[in-house]
């Protein structure tokens, strides 16, 4: 049987990582869209290619951005990829806020580039779209799912409903088989510091070692239904294995507030956030996202998926993978766990 190939936007980034491993283990061919920079940012994939008998040469980067349509024509009319896994966006909510209209270019109009270049060049090929949680922003319904109404609270928000109604637009107009997975909050020692999860997870294991003093955070009552990344890419390539397109929300059906991860984070380090953290109003959002937290019966059903790791173990892994970084880092060692 033909090697099948994919490519994957975004790959640089938590899920794109994750995604990369695991169509790699598949047998899968990789491509990887990545922006030139002034440094090196492959650090989450730079292990896949440390042992060539795994995955020999398997994994290719070709240098774009998805505000680039003619780059991204000429790359699929080249790679003629069977799967397509649109990762990449300017995905930081609290950021989206200073910067929207950059947000809407690449996070909105990024994916119609896209999908206009699958179209553009007539490919037979599986389309999926990081769709968010965010889109339910002020909730319309708890909790929430496939069918609930729509409220962004972000300029993130927006441009993912306008990414969201245009993959399936393009799938009812031009017949592309093009999936949304609306995935809410996944974490994991992957994730950017600048987010919350990772920024208290990573906090608490650089007080606990002596190299931070305090934290500074926002909203802690914001509640969120938190699962693992690694868990969830393997839901976005469920999707694109099906027989029709469909749209799924991906979660674990439990919510938290930022204040549990906190105690669950220090706790588990043996100290009190409550004499470790202050409030910053800097990182408060102009309009809160309050409660989110989402039904995922559907992904069950249809794709046999669901997740796994609980909140208290997701928070406890990362802990587990800050403290030894901290530690490799307090001996000058940079390589980062992959977790």
């Amino acid at each position: 049987m033909a090697t099948k190939k994919a490519l994957i936007t975004g790959i640089t980034g938590q899920d794109g990582s994750y995604l990369a491993e695991l169509l790699l283990e598949k047998g899968y061919e990789v491509h990887g869209i990545i922006r030139r920079a002034s440094t090196f940012n492959t650090g989450r994939i730079d292990h896949l290619y440390q042992d060539p008998h795994v995955n020999g040469v398997r994994l290719f980067l070709h240098y774009g951005d998805i505000a680039d349509s003619t780059n991204l024509i000429k790359l699929l009319y080249r790679l003629q990829p069977d799967e397509i896994y649109h990762l990449a966006a300017q995905s930081h909510v609290r950021v989206s806020f200073d910067i929207p209209e950059y947000t809407g270019d690449v996070t909105a109009l990024g994916t119609i580039r896209i999908l206009e270049a699958v179209r553009e060049t007539k490919l037979k090929t599986k389309f999926y779209q990081a769709s968010s949680s965010e889109m339910y922003g002020k909730v319309q319904e708890t909790p929430q799912r496939e069918t609930t109404p729509f409220y962004p609270r972000s300029p993130y928000g927006v441009a993912k409903v306008y990414s969201y109604w245009a993959t399936v637009n393009y799938r009812e107009s031009y017949n592309i088989f093009a999936c949304n997975g609306i995935l809410f909050n996944h974490e994991s020692p992957r994730r950017n510091e600048t987010f919350v999860s990772r920024k208290i997870t990573a906090a608490a294991a650089r007080i606990k070692a002596g190299h931070q003093d305090r934290l500074y955070l926002g909203n802690l009552d914001a509640q969120r239904d938190w699962g693992y990344a690694r868990e969830y890419v393997e839901a976005m390539w469920l999707m694109l294995q099906q027989d029709e397109p469909d749209d799924y929300v991906i979660a674990t059906g439990e919510t938290h507030a930022v204040h549990e991860l906190l105690a669950e984070a220090f706790d588990y380090v043996g100290l009190d956030w409550h004499e470790l953290v202050d409030i910053d109003p800097k990182y408060y959002r102009p309009a809160e996202v309050e409660c989110l937290i989402g039904d995922a019966t559907k992904a069950k059903t249809k794709l046999g998926w669901e997740a796994k790791t609980r909140f208290k173990d997701l928070v406890r892994l990362m802990v587990d993978a800050d403290m030894e970084m901290t530690q490799r880092d307090a001996h000058g060692n940079t390589m980062r766990p992959q977790v």
